[in-house]
């Protein structure tokens, strides 16, 4: 970010562009609202990204924050403009995650799928439109990331991962999510995880039901889940209808949102089932 007399300019022309707006409780904080921050980017020749940091840094909130100021603190949101995620799979799951993702501040995402879209996938697919059939889902993916929060630095790749370019792709993250579509892609995923040392954020939906948990390096996760391996799970015969997995995507960025600021109690080694035709929640210990 250049020089420290240089970061000493551009905090003093965060501070003096900044307004003050009500925070989490009853005093005013110092905001960027978007415009001013696109500016200052534009001015120092510095991503959006590093400019909404440098306004952290000086306890200037991007008012595109101000939201989550209650929920994460300062430094939640500094830690979230600090980490990488690497989401595998773009479909139903996948692409509600990384819009979410997107929206909270993530600073570094890796967005991973080497499918394209298909009319079927209309009923859930936030990434899906009719004017977008046939297209890559990683493009689409890039698209709205864009379009929704620039300062995201994205990497998005039309890409079927194995085990190896799993572990590649999800190096320098601090976690990944797995919304694959497949058995053998997930424990894939688990050991390429484990071998980075970072958690693994695993969701899965069918029908009206889905599942959520997070696991550890060194955690069975998934190996107790899949005991038997498989290609599928049961969502090919229940279906997936639109609720599902947007209930589900929230709950996984929940669990990355806890893991990247050490918020809140993650998911490890217990697993939430949901089933919203009988309005059931259950939480289960996996030992």
């Amino acid at each position: 970010m250049g020089s420290p007399g240089w970061s000493e300019a551009l905090s003093e022309r965060i501070l003096a562009l900044s307004e003050r707006a009500p925070g989490s409780g009853s005093e005013e904080i110092s905001v960027l609202s978007l415009e001013s921050a696109s500016l200052l980017a534009r001015e120092a020749g510095l991503s959006l990204g590093e400019v909404e940091r440098a306004a952290l840094e000086a306890e200037v909130m991007p008012r595109r924050y101000l939201r989550n100021l209650g929920t994460l603190g300062w430094q939640g949101q500094l830690r979230l403009l600090d980490s990488g995620v690497a989401v595998f799979g773009l479909g139903g799951l996948g692409g509600m995650v990384l819009e979410l993702l997107a929206r909270m501040g993530v600073g570094r995402l890796v967005a991973v799928d080497g499918d394209r879209f298909s009319e079927d996938n209309l009923n859930r697919q936030l990434l899906s439109r009719s004017d977008n059939l046939g297209s890559a889902k990683a493009a689409a993916a890039a698209e709205r990331v864009n379009a929704v929060n620039p300062a995201v630095e994205l990497r998005a790749l039309e890409a079927m991962a194995d085990e190896e370019s799993m572990q590649e792709l999800a190096a320098g993250c601090a976690a990944a999510v797995d919304a694959l579509d497949n058995i053998p892609s997930r424990l894939q995923l688990q050991e390429a995880c484990r071998r980075l040392g970072i958690p693994m954020v695993h969701g899965a939906i069918a029908g009206f039901s889905g599942q959520v948990t997070t696991v550890f390096p060194g955690d069975p996760g998934l190996r107790l889940l899949y005991p038997q391996g498989g290609d599928r799970g049961i969502e090919r015969v229940t279906g997936n209808p639109a609720a599902t997995p947007a209930l589900v995507a929230a709950l996984e960025v929940a669990e990355v949102v806890k893991l990247l600021t050490g918020l809140g109690e993650p998911l490890r080694n217990r697993l939430l089932f949901l089933d919203t035709e009988t309005n059931t929640f259950e939480l289960t210990e996996l030992d």
